[in-house]
């Protein structure tokens, strides 16, 4: 099991791999061998809550089928376990992206002295401009 947080882990034994040839670094070797992944993973296998899973269909863009498997491709390296841990590093990043609730912003009013204090400046101010002026005959 890899948990991501107290509510979503993911379970390795649902994990299916599979080997291709990559067409990354490696030269004449990755002509012969193997050495690229294919990381399937089935969403729809275990529980997860629906919040999780709409954030996940979102975030995951065209990594998730329509039928519910994540499928994530990784040739980047010439060995073929570095791109297995690359592969599972991408899905866990991908889980914790997912997993991320927004906070919710509670909204609050300003305090009295805050508005007291802007009354005052405006007033100030005020006075600055009615002194700027030319006064009148009746003055």
């Amino acid at each position: 099991m890899i948990y991501i947080n107290k509510n979503i882990s993911i379970n390795e034994k649902n994990i299916i791999y599979k080997t291709i040839r990559s067409s990354g670094p490696g030269g004449q070797h990755v002509n012969k061998v193997s050495t690229g992944i294919h990381l399937k993973y089935n969403i729809s296998q275990s529980f997860y809550p629906e919040w999780f899973i709409e954030k996940l269909k979102k975030t995951s863009g065209s990594l998730l089928s329509n039928s519910g498997v994540i499928t994530i491709k990784a040739n980047s390296y010439k060995s073929q376990t570095r791109n297995k841990e690359d592969a599972i590093k991408r899905l866990i990043k991908l889980f914790k992206l997912s997993s991320l609730k927004k906070k919710h912003r509670i909204k609050t009013q300003p305090p009295l002295s805050f508005h007291k204090k802007r009354i005052k400046s405006k007033k100030i101010k005020s006075s600055k401009k009615q002194l700027r002026k030319t006064p009148s005959l009746d003055d």
